[in-house]
């Protein structure tokens, strides 16, 4: 694929940030996204502050089990996570993040923040954060991104200070609704958000 506004450099551009990841219930795609975290806290000076959904910290699947991902994040030094409402909202008052993301973001949580509902810590951290008018990545895993929630992804498609790692059908045959964001495309559109821009292009072919 073509890559006509690659970040050329994300490690400099993310030296030195404070990265909120919030982690929900796409366990396919865990591991990509733990693969991208460890890459990401290599670079001097980042940090990692984790946010994990509500079934991110229970729920066991054939993907991996829910202390597996907190073990991953604690061998890669990443802060204690944010398990609760409370711990989650002082991210607004207190600045706490340069750039937030949410990885991997399932299609009930895309729903859930474009209609303005915040039920659990990474919504809650999104809308935090959100308010003090700072960058929102959204990896987007989802087998309705084209359907039930496609008016969803347009919404926020259409938000300021929102934006998206380049995504694309996974499998339109047997999933024709289905998009999946690029993992591998993950740190350079972390650093495009950082500096105001959606990474280009958003669609991309499997």
């Amino acid at each position: 694929m073509k890559r006509n506004a690659k970040t050329a450099d994300w490690q400099s551009v993310l030296q030195g940030k404070t990265v909120g990841v919030g982690l929900t219930g796409s366990f396919c795609t865990m591991r990509q996204v733990l693969g991208q975290l460890r890459q990401l806290r290599e670079i001097p000076g980042l940090s990692l502050q984790p946010i994990l959904s509500d079934n991110v910290q229970r729920l066991d699947s054939k993907f991996g089990k829910a202390e597996e991902w907190q073990a991953d994040l604690r061998d890669m030094g990443a802060e204690a996570p944010m398990l609760t409402i409370p711990a989650a909202e002082p991210i607004g008052p207190a600045g706490m993040l340069d750039v937030m993301m949410i990885a991997p973001c399932t299609g009930n949580t895309l729903a859930k923040l474009a209609l303005g509902i915040t039920d659990g810590p990474v919504l809650m951290a999104a809308k935090a954060h959100l308010r003090n008018e700072k960058p929102l990545l959204i990896a987007l895993a989802t087998n309705d991104a084209l359907g039930a929630n496609a008016k969803n992804l347009g919404l926020l498609m259409n938000t300021r200070h929102v934006y998206f790692v380049p995504l694309g059908q996974d499998d339109p045959i047997k999933k024709p609704r289905s998009l999946i964001f690029d993992a591998g495309l993950l740190p350079d559109a972390l650093a495009a958000a950082c500096e105001g821009r959606q990474l280009q292009p958003i669609l991309r072919q499997y």
